[in-house]
C-alpha cells in the first residue's frame, strides 16, 4: 500500500528538445497498449542540458529509487511531468543509468526524436502507463503540485515559481495517493491503460476551465480529484453538445457523473476512515466483514451503505469532515438516486431525457448549489 513516505519524482519536459514531447511518448505507449501485448512501456530519457557540464548532483538518489520499485510489495513509484501548462503522472517500472538506445530491441519503445539526436541522457525511466491530470491550465497545475513535498528543499510544498532546480525533483505525497491502482482502474476504465482512456477524452480542457471559473470556483474545483474533474467535464461537454439532439442517447452523461461521484466519495471515505477506530472501518460485504479502507474503490450502492447504515460511523464522518453535515445527511439519497439511474443506463435501459436533465441539473447546480458542488466543499479536517 502506498504511503506518504514513498518517494516519487517530478520532471519538466522541454519543448525545445521536441515540440510535442509528451505526445511522442503517449503515441508510443498507445501503440503498444492497443496491440494487446504484455510488454506495454515507453522510455522517458532525462536529457542533460547542453549548459550543464557537471553530473546531476542527486543522480545517485534518483537511481536508488530502483530499489523501491523492485521491492516485492504494492508500492507505486510515480513520475510527475509538466510543461507548466499541463500535468501528467506516469507509473515508473524501472530506472536505469545505461543508455537504452544502445539496445536495438528497445527502439520500438523509444520516441524517435531520442534516436536521431545525440543528446546525453542522465538516466532513463521505463513508464508503464501515463495519466493526464491537468490539461492547458497553469493555475490547476500549480494547485495540484502543492500536494507534493520537495525532499531536497526541506520538504517544502512544490511551487512552480521556486525550487524547480536540479530536475527531476525527489518528492513525497503525504496523502499516499495511488494513480494506477488496479482495482480502481478496472472500475473506471474497464481495465484499459489510463493512456488509452485519456486518449478518448481529449478536448475537455476548455470545459474544465469553464466549470472552474463559472460553476465551482477555483477553490472547490481544486478540492476535486483530477479524475473526478475529468469525468465531470466529459459529462458536461457531452450534455451541452447533444442536449438538443433528440436522437442522441444521453445515458453516458449520467454514467460519467456517477464515476465522478464514486472517485470523490471513495477518496474522502478512505482518508477519513483511515483515522477511525477499527470497529468503524468494518463493513459487511458479500456476507463477510471487510475493512473499508482495504479496498480502493467501492460502488455507489456500497458507498451509500458505508456512509449511512452505521450510526456511529455516520456520526464520525459528520464530525471529521468539513461540510460533514451535508456529507452525512444529504449525500446518501444523492448516491442512491444516481445509482438507480446509472444502473439502468449501464444495462441498456432507456432513460427519459427529462430525468437526465433533472439529475444533471441537481448534480452540477442549475437553479441550486448542486450535489457535486456541495461534495467539492467536503474536505478532511
Amino acid at each position: 500500500m502506498a504511503t506518504g513516505d514513498t518517494k516519487h519524482l517530478l520532471g519538466v519536459w522541454n519543448p525545445s528538445y521536441e515540440a510535442d514531447a509528451m505526445d511522442a511518448h503517449i503515441g508510443v505507449l498507445l501503440r503498444h497498449a492497443r496491440s494487446h501485448t504484455n510488454d506495454v512501456h515507453v522510455w522517458w530519457g532525462k536529457l542533460r542540458s547542453q549548459y550543464r557540464q557537471a553530473p546531476l548532483p542527486h543522480l545517485g538518489d534518483v537511481l536508488a529509487l530502483e530499489e523501491q520499485i523492485a521491492r516485492d510489495d504494492d508500492t507505486e513509484t510515480q513520475l510527475y511531468l509538466t510543461d507548466f501548462r499541463s500535468l501528467y503522472v506516469a507509473h515508473v517500472g524501472s530506472i536505469v543509468a545505461a543508455d537504452v538506445r544502445d539496445d536495438r530491441g528497445q527502439h520500438g519503445h523509444i520516441p524517435p526524436y531520442y534516436l536521431y539526436g545525440s543528446r546525453v541522457a542522465d538516466c532513463w525511466f521505463r513508464l508503464r502507463d501515463i495519466r493526464r491530470l491537468v490539461l492547458d491550465d497553469t493555475l490547476s497545475v500549480a494547485s495540484e503540485l502543492r500536494n507534493l513535498l520537495n525532499s531536497r528543499y526541506n520538504d517544502q510544498r512544490v511551487s512552480l515559481y521556486g525550487g524547480m532546480v536540479d530536475l527531476p525533483l525527489i518528492v513525497r505525497r503525504p496523502d499516499g495517493k495511488r494513480w494506477f491502482d488496479t482495482e480502481e482502474r478496472e472500475r473506471l476504465t474497464g481495465g484499459r491503460c489510463w493512456v488509452e482512456f485519456d486518449a478518448e477524452r481529449a478536448g475537455t480542457g476548455e470545459m474544465q476551465r469553464d466549470l472552474r471559473d463559472n460553476r465551482f470556483g477555483a477553490r472547490l474545483w481544486g478540492n476535486l480529484d483530477p479524475a473526478a474533474r475529468s469525468f465531470i467535464a466529459t459529462a458536461e461537454q457531452l450534455y451541452r453538445t447533444h442536449r438538443n439532439d433528440a436522437a442522441f442517447d444521453l445515458s453516458a452523461v449520467i454514467i460519467d457523473f456517477a464515476k465522478a461521484m464514486e472517485v470523490q466519495v471513495n477518496g474522502l471515505v478512505r482518508r477519513t476512515l483511515g483515522k477511525a477506530a477499527p470497529a468503524l472501518r468494518m463493513f459487511t460485504h458479500d456476507q463477510r466483514l471487510v475493512d473499508i479502507t482495504a479496498r480502493s474503490s467501492w460502488g455507489l450502492g456500497e458507498l451509500h451503505r458505508i456512509v449511512s447504515e452505521d450510526r456511529q460511523r455516520n456520526e464520525f464522518l459528520r464530525k471529521a469532515l468539513q461540510n460533514g453535515e451535508w456529507f452525512a445527511a444529504s449525500l446518501p439519497p444523492v448516491l442512491e438516486e444516481l445509482r438507480v439511474v446509472r444502473n439502468k443506463a449501464a444495462h441498456g435501459g432507456a432513460i427519459e431525457r427529462e430525468r437526465i436533465d433533472q439529475l444533471r441539473g441537481a448534480l452540477i447546480g442549475v437553479g441550486s448549489k448542486g450535489g457535486l458542488v456541495e461534495l467539492a466543499g467536503v474536505t478532511v479536517r
